[in-house]
């Protein structure tokens, strides 16, 4: 009998680790350049991000930044700021894959890896077919 409940808690106390682990990347995030915030959320069982501050929200001539670059003529006139810029991540094995990143910079859309390293920042990788040919930066969470 005591075994059994020293297994059932246990296991409780493994679930309620990975439950947390799962969520850890919830939160805000300011990239690697320091030109924005990310808000990620959780919607179903999949990740999203919002981009929630800009450094400079306007651009030179006061008008708020739009996405320019976009390759859908039809979205060059929405706001970059509350923009979705990531999108369907899911957590599997202590990362969060299979999702995709937005880059308003060149209005182009790469897959992208993510994993929260031992201090606690970002590891963002974004790439085009396979994760060796692309791109790393680190994200540090919003204080």
């Amino acid at each position: 009998m005591k075994n059994t409940l020293l297994l059932l808690l246990v296991t409780a106390m493994s679930f309620t680790c990975l439950a947390q682990n799962k969520d850890a990347i919830v939160g805000s995030w300011v990239n690697a350049t320091g030109e924005a915030h990310v808000n990620i959320f959780k919607k179903g069982d999949k990740y999203y991000g919002k981009i929630a501050w800009l450094k400079t929200p306007k651009d030179e001539k006061g008008n708020v930044k739009t996405d320019l670059k976009n390759p859908d003529a039809s979205l060059r006139s929405r706001q970059i700021l509350g923009m979705e810029m990531l999108k369907d991540f899911v957590y599997e094995d202590g990362k969060w894959t299979d999702g995709k990143i937005y880059d308003p910079k060149s209005g182009k859309t790469y897959s992208c890896n993510m994993n929260i390293k031992d201090n606690g920042d970002l590891n963002m990788r974004g790439y085009i077919g396979i994760s060796l040919i692309g791109r790393s930066e680190t994200w540090k969470r919003v204080k």
